[in-house]
């Protein structure tokens, strides 16, 4: 599937000519985890979630173990949806996944949000995905992010499992491919406990993009999100909507 409606969903209006956010979820998330994000930004911001196969109302869908191929899909999509002012925000994998979607979509980006992910030219060796499950489970632990009852029930736990499997698969193969990078302003935004990126990871972000690049740490770990919903909202409301400063315009330097 790779229309629109298979891929993205939207949980909020927005008000005409708002600026459209596309945000991608981290390795075993889901559009979900956007909903409260798009309450907060709603209807200044037009919030569009993407929706991975093989999970929620796409379970019954084949999952994919290769960014690469989703960017490839993504972009298609995206290309569909139609022109107007755009941004991107991934957490986690899906800063990957947006970066490289961003990179066939160049045109008319007003911005890249990537939220604790490091940059791509500044990888990590990682084999989480080939270890056990308890191993892994261990892993989706000590990150939060994960409601701990779905953890605890064995049922859930056997549903979620290839899920997690399969996006850590993504995240860890996942290498930087030497090529054209972006022109639009990269906004990094971190947990300052977070393990998996250092600041100094972070800030080589500036090194894929010509245009302007910002660094924002917030007191937290992988989820810093879910503690800090209401600054993170205020500054991407305030990056897209121009309500504090100069609006932001596509390509910016």
């Amino acid at each position: 599937m790779t229309d629109s409606v298979g891929w993205l969903r939207r949980f909020h209006p927005a008000a005409p000519g708002a600026p459209r956010l596309v945000c991608f979820p981290h390795a075993g998330g889901a559009a979900s985890y956007f909903h409260p994000l798009s309450a907060t930004l709603a209807p200044a911001v037009d919030v569009l979630a993407v929706q991975y196969p093989g999970r929620q109302d796409r379970h019954a869908e084949p999952l994919v173990d290769d960014l690469f191929l989703l960017a490839d899909r993504l972009a298609d999509v995206l290309a569909a949806e139609g022109a107007g002012p755009v941004a991107f925000f991934g957490h986690s994998m899906g800063a990957s996944l947006a970066f490289e979607v961003a990179r066939r979509l160049e045109t008319g980006l007003l911005g890249l949000f990537v939220s604790a992910r490091r940059a791509p030219s500044a990888s990590r060796v990682g084999r989480v995905h080939e270890r056990g499950d308890d191993e892994l489970l261990a892993d989706v632990r000590q990150l939060g992010g994960t409601d701990v009852r779905v953890l605890e029930h064995p049922q859930l736990v056997r549903m979620v499992l290839p899920v997690l499997r399969n996006d850590y698969k993504a995240a860890e193969a996942y290498r930087y491919r030497p090529g054209p990078d972006v022109g639009c302003p990269v906004f990094a935004l971190i947990g300052d406990r977070d393990p998996t990126v250092t600041e100094a990871e972070a800030g080589r972000w500036a090194a894929h993009t010509s245009g302007r690049f910002e660094l924002k740490s917030f007191p937290g770990g992988h989820f810093y999100l879910n503690d800090h919903l209401g600054e993170v909202s205020r500054l991407l409301g305030e990056r897209l909507t121009g309500r504090e400063g100069e609006p932001l315009a596509s390509g910016q330097q």
